[in-house]
């Protein structure tokens, strides 16, 4: 079974966390992606953020944790993540670029949508959410 190795950002305004739903996928992700070789996945994180969504986080942001689960897009696969969040700054004004069809703002009070990808669903945001109520 294949593993892919990425790296993603929560970026987080106001209690809520930016999703994005790639072109020919239902569901939906963090911004992030495949670590090209010779990047550490911050660099992967911040470059893919920059690609999909027009957002510069390089020297933001701290790192939540490495997950693992079920690929959303690729059948018969895993995924392997890196992610770090950070706080989105008031002038940051994400918007849907390159291969990314859709964004959208998921409160995180909130019930959780069908529709998120399960490494978001099962890992990512419940340990997002236990990150902000420490901090």
């Amino acid at each position: 079974m294949t593993t892919f190795v990425t790296a993603a950002f929560c970026l987080v305004r106001d209690g809520r966390l930016l999703t994005v739903r790639k072109s020919g996928s239902t569901r939906f992700m963090l911004p992030g992606g495949k670590i090209d070789p010779g990047e550490s996945p911050r660099e992967a994180a911040v470059r893919e953020v920059m690609e999909e969504v027009g957002v510069d986080v390089s020297g933001l942001g701290e790192a939540l944790g490495r997950f693992h689960d079920v690929a959303a897009n690729e059948p018969d696969a895993w995924v392997d993540a890196t992610v770090y969040v950070t706080h989105l700054r008031d002038d940051d004004a994400p918007a849907p670029l390159a291969e990314i069809a859709e964004q959208r703002w998921l409160g995180l009070d909130d019930d959780l949508p069908d529709d998120l990808a399960p490494l978001l669903r099962n890992h990512v945001v419940p340990s997002l959410r236990s990150h902000l109520a420490a901090g």
